[in-house]
Parts: structure tokens; C-alpha cells; sequence
């Protein structure tokens, strides 16, 4: 069993930067490959890095290449988010999620924190 939990949202001005952590707690964090989605206002919930386990690579998504980057602190069971460059269109709830490598972060979860809300607006 494992839970997550996200903390380091709020408010950030256009081109502004943010940190978001993923805490986990109960089971060994690097036996999951970590997906972070975001859930814009009134969109689906879509998948923004995917992050492979025991060290292995990280993914984005197109509109976050180059301005998100995910890092990792297994030790102490933390996945960050840095967020730099944000654009109002990064503007949503933050989830982090835990997967067995063979789901390949489609969101099937089954470990999910309750996320983190972003907004960014000047």
C-alpha cells in the first residue's frame, strides 16, 4: 500500500515558477513508475511527465518540454515538479500518481494523491 500526498501549490504570476512535491509514505517508492497529470477547469484530467522507476528516464508531454522538470528523492520518498515559464494555460489541479511500469502512466493509477491546485494569473 502506498500514499501519496501533494503539497507546494498556490498562486504564481505568468512566467513565474513552482514547486510541487509528492511525499510517499507506506510501501518503496521505486518499485512505480511516477506520472504527474494536471485537470485544467472543466477538462479531463491529462498526463504531463511519467517518470520510470529505479531510476530510469523521464517523459513529458509536448506543452511542458523544457520549462518542467521532475526529480526524485527515493530516500525520503519525494517526486518534485519544478514548474518554470508557467502560462495561465498550466492553470489546474496537480496529481501525482504511483503505477506499475506496465500501465506506462496511462492514468490507471492505482495510487493517487489528492492533489495540488495551480493557478497562475497575474
Amino acid at each position: 500500500q502506498l500514499e501519496l500526498v501533494e503539497s507546494g501549490g498556490g498562486l504564481v504570476q505568468p512566467g513565474g515558477s513552482l514547486r510541487i512535491s509528492c511525499q510517499a509514505s507506506g510501501s518503496i517508492l521505486d518499485d512505480f513508475d511516477i506520472g504527474w497529470f494536471r485537470q485544467a477547469p472543466g477538462k479531463e484530467r491529462t498526463g504531463i511527465s511519467c517518470t520510470r522507476r529505479r531510476g530510469g528516464e523521464t517523459n513529458y508531454t509536448d506543452s511542458v518540454k523544457g520549462r518542467f522538470t521532475v526529480s526524485r528523492d527515493y530516500a525520503k520518498k519525494i517526486v518534485y515538479l519544478q514548474m518554470n515559464s508557467l502560462m495561465p494555460e498550466d492553470t489546474g489541479v496537480y496529481y501525482c500518481a504511483a503505477e506499475p511500469p506496465h500501465y506506462h502512466c496511462s492514468g490507471r493509477g492505482p495510487y493517487w494523491g489528492p492533489g495540488a491546485q495551480v493557478t497562475v494569473s497575474s
